[in-house]
């Protein structure tokens, strides 16, 4: 992680609530909770990790911090520049520094395009190459992801699933960017692909000296990758540490189930990894008091009825009533 005080890019106080219409004249009767209040800092050249459930809003978060999609409240700033209330060159600008590679490689990419169109779409857009030296920098590019020069001719359906997220890697890094969101890139692949990926996104950060946003399921995936990793529960942080500090301390009842859900082959007892008990509680109605009290086996009464604040413990911030600190 860099050692640079100044954020690259910074999340407050974000809050994203999708409306829900209902009745015969369709109006608003509810809101889908999907983000609430959440505030984090990336620096320069690290990556920070983001995992939780399906459904905890990560996605959604992400989408926010790319200007995808306009926080209900909160605001984003890209060094040092609010992100929705900018001008229309310094979006353009911020549009080509911020960059995604999507979870599903094939859904993502145009099936009637070729790869090299694909990848020299964003130099289209930027302008200002020639169709020889955009030529040239995208067989670069694909020769950087592993990709070889035939392949620039081909179809997206006619390569594999790590094939596939090679080229988007490609399309996202040619026109330079400083900051990526990497939204679940290698949960629809093969396990023995996922490495080949991640690898590559390691080398290539080095090189490049790119910040990553790296969205997951699973803390195994984020573990080896990430500088910091950021734990979500029903659309807030619920735990903030250092990579190596949360394996080793994890604070937060949520943060310590998923740690428990990951299976260990070295696991020579035969059990089988510990679950979380009771659903996920609809983001359209909220409990009162912690959000992950129904399903935390630690609960007191506090934890019902008053919402924790996300505090100092230690070098960790936490969202919980039962750890102390300042």
């Amino acid at each position: 992680m860099s050692n640079q005080k100044v954020p690259l890019i910074q999340a407050e106080h974000v809050v994203k609530h999708f409306p829900v219409k209902g009745g015969i004249i369709p109006r608003n009767v509810d809101s889908v909770k999907a983000v609430n209040d959440v505030s984090l800092e990336i620096y320069p050249g690290e990556t920070f990790g983001l995992v939780g459930e399906s459904g905890c809003g990560k996605s959604t978060l992400g989408n926010i911090l790319l200007g995808l999609e306009r926080p209900t409240g909160g605001k984003v700033l890209y060094n040092g520049t609010d992100v929705y209330r900018c001008g229309r060159a310094a979006r353009k600008k911020l549009r080509q520094e911020i960059q995604v590679v999507f979870q599903d490689p094939y859904e993502s990419l145009n099936p009637r395009m070729m790869v090299g169109e694909l990848v020299a779409e964003g130099l289209n857009i930027r302008g200002g190459m020639s169709g020889e030296e955009k030529h040239r920098r995208v067989l670069d590019m694909l020769e950087q992801v592993g990709l070889n020069p035939e392949h620039y001719n081909r179809y997206p359906h006619e390569f594999s699933g790590g094939q596939r997220q090679r080229i988007g890697i490609a399309r996202a890094l040619i026109v330079e960017p400083k900051f990526i969101i990497c939204d679940e890139p290698v949960s629809a692949l093969d396990v023995s692909v996922q490495a080949q990926i991640l690898n590559l996104l390691s080398g290539l950060q080095k090189k490049y000296h790119m910040t990553y946003l790296f969205i997951a399921h699973g803390l195994n995936v984020v573990k080896y990758l990430s500088d910091r990793i950021g734990v979500m529960y029903l659309g807030q942080l619920v735990e903030v540490a250092d990579s190596q500090e949360l394996f080793r301390s994890p604070r937060h009842p949520y943060t310590q189930a998923l740690l428990r859900a990951i299976p260990d082959v070295d696991r020579v007892d035969g059990r089988l990894p510990e679950t979380l008990s009771g659903d996920v509680p609809s983001p359209l109605a909220l409990p009162e008091g912690c959000l992950f009290h129904p399903r935390c086996g630690q609960c007191t009464e506090k934890c019902k009825t008053v919402r924790p604040e996300l505090r100092q413990v230690g070098s960790t911030l936490v969202r919980c009533h039962l750890c102390g600190g300042s």
